[in-house]
């Protein structure tokens, strides 16, 4: 290995957010190192059980959707969340979710009803990660270091100097590129390089949780689910299948007063969670104990160096909300370095990311802390008898089922936190006044108001929008007789790729397009919208690609 190499982007970290901004980024054009201390194949840690449907349409673009979309569960494995009394208990409700076979003809239940060609993926993150490993490292542009870790860098006007560890020995060496990315999680040595802080809820809740081989639990739970949620007044924990046959992991959430790890025996809770007696048989794995956070950096940024994932924000894990979130980060930042590096936008354009995504990490984090809260107190106030045969225990267990329906459907099936998240302090968005809709972690209303996610409709065609859109910006058309020339014109003066695609208007309006002309970013959120093309594109092209003049400038609807 040399002394120094180079690269336009060094990516510090290889879980899914940093193979993800990897490899958008050479999707880009843009030469990517990857750092990693693990080695290659090296497992990762049971945590994310979840992919969600914004995080599989960047799957699709990337062409990898197939490959993690086929692993995970069984197939035929219920994707389900249960309620019940214990795992193998008296059932109490439950939240349908169809398994992979069906994900995408299943109609119907609360989770079917999703406005993309890509629904949310149950699957494990150690199944997860080596099927992108296996990608990222087969696409050009990307070299990947195992076994290293970065230190500390330095950087200038003109670029990163990091200064990287060989762990197996051999000293350091350096690596220089333009720009650094921390996607090494909670402990992020980025972060602290940066002098970035974590501020915020340091303890939610602890969670002792035990990876462990059970053959034996999947006979003994009769109809199966991906996550088997118990609720009794002795113990109630969690219970996830990681492949469907043998491996479970058993959260035991612990009560406020249980301030250590060890504070409640170990055995004792999973046998009481699992609902089975001293006869049971299991192995543990792994010990996965974790403590549920609400902090976020107080900067994403400085100057050639950022943030993403767990190096920016830690919160309770519920429903993949971390992973995903930082998936959405990687996105969101891969295309604005790379119209930097590129050279169609200016260095104005990176100011951008902080705008856009803090206040939305710090929003999910307050929706991830008070839906915990909530569930505390839920698991904290099951009545004495739930288990109680006759009418008293079977009016007790509709209720309490009833319940965390409510509560949880809103988690599982989250299509606000998905889909309804807009940016609206943006430098790089041509704003017009217009208030985006208000979302819920469930619900939103699709809308073209600049920030908000593009709307997703099916073409005449048969294919979904995103495939028919461009990697750059995509300019939408309702009316195919107005003239865009002008605005097309523009973009190709400064470099800014711009795709022009006609939509069928009748179709268009039904799925929230209430304006003849829509301009998409490339990561789908809309940049401008209007009924013709401004009188001065020029400066709507500024606006958009991060020129320092651009604030000053009229931008007429």
């Amino acid at each position: 290995m040399p002394q120094e190499m180079r690269a336009d982007v060094l990516v510090v970290g290889s879980g899914p957010v940093g193979m993800v901004l990897a490899m958008d980024l050479a999707s880009r054009g843009v030469d990517v190192i990857v750092a990693e201390r693990r080695a290659p194949g090296e497992p990762p840690n049971v945590k994310c059980n979840h992919v969600s449907a914004r995080s599989m349409e960047v799957f699709r673009r990337l062409g990898v959707v197939e490959a993690v979309r086929n692993t995970g569960l069984p197939a035929d494995f219920p994707n389900d969340c249960a309620y019940r009394t214990t795992s193998t208990g008296l059932e109490l409700s439950r939240i349908p979710i169809p398994c992979r076979r069906d994900r995408y003809t299943a109609t119907g239940g609360p989770d079917t009803w999703w406005p993309t060609p890509e629904p949310p993926h149950r699957i494990n993150q150690t199944f997860l990660e080596p099927v992108l490993f296996a990608q990222m490292s087969a696409k050009p542009g990307i070299r990947v270091l195992n076994r290293v870790a970065v230190e500390g860098f330095e950087q200038d006007r003109e670029g990163v100097r990091a200064t990287v560890e060989r762990l197996e020995g051999g000293g350091t060496f350096h690596i220089a590129c333009r720009y650094v990315v921390g996607c090494d999680g909670g402990r992020s040595t980025i972060r602290r390089a940066m002098g970035a802080r974590l501020e915020g809820t340091p303890v939610v809740q602890r969670v002792q949780s035990t990876f462990i081989r059970a053959p034996d639990l999947i006979d003994r739970i009769g109809q199966p689910a991906w996550m088997l949620l118990s609720l009794n007044p002795r113990r109630s924990g969690t219970v996830v299948a990681i492949d469907g046959r043998e491996e479970w992991l058993v959260h035991n959430h612990l009560h406020e007063h249980e301030t250590e790890f060890d504070s409640v025996d170990r055995d004792w809770a999973i046998r009481t969670i699992l609902g089975v007696g001293p006869e049971f048989r299991y192995e543990v794995i792994s010990q996965e104990d974790w403590v549920g956070r609400r902090l976020v950096a107080d900067r994403f940024r400085n100057g050639r160096a950022f943030l993403c994932g767990d190096a920016a924000h830690l919160w309770i894990p519920y429903a993949g909300y971390g992973m995903n979130a930082g998936i959405a980060d990687a996105v969101n930042l891969s295309w604005q370095l790379a119209a930097v590096i590129r050279g169609w936008a200016e260095e104005g354009m990176l100011d951008a990311y902080e705008a856009e995504r803090r206040p939305i990490t710090e929003q999910v984090s307050r929706f991830a802390m008070g839906h915990a809260l909530a569930m505390m107190r839920q698991r904290g106030g099951v009545p004495a008898n739930i288990e109680a045969p006759g009418p008293e225990g079977d009016a007790a267990r509709a209720r309490l089922g009833q319940e965390a329906y409510d509560l949880n459907v809103q988690q599982y099936c989250c299509g606000g936190l998905n889909f309804g998240y807009f940016y609206p302090a943006s430098p790089v968005i041509a704003h017009d006044g217009a208030e985006p809709p208000a979302y819920t972690m469930s619900e939103f209303t699709p809308s073209t108001v600049p920030g908000c996610r593009t709307p997703h409709l099916w073409l005449k065609d048969g294919r979904s929008l995103l495939d028919a859109m461009g990697p750059g910006y995509t300019l939408l058309r309702l009316d195919p007789a107005l003239d865009t020339a002008g605005l097309e014109a523009a973009a190709a003066r400064a470099g800014m790729p711009l795709t022009l695609l006609d939509l069928d208007g009748e179709d268009a309006r039904a799925a929230g397009y209430d304006h003849p002309l829509v301009l998409s970013r490339p990561d789908w959120h809309v940049a401008w919208r209007g009924n013709a093309v401004p009188a001065d594109p020029e400066a709507l092209i500024d606006r958009l690609r991060g020129a320092s003049t651009a604030a000053t400038r009229r931008i007429a609807a």
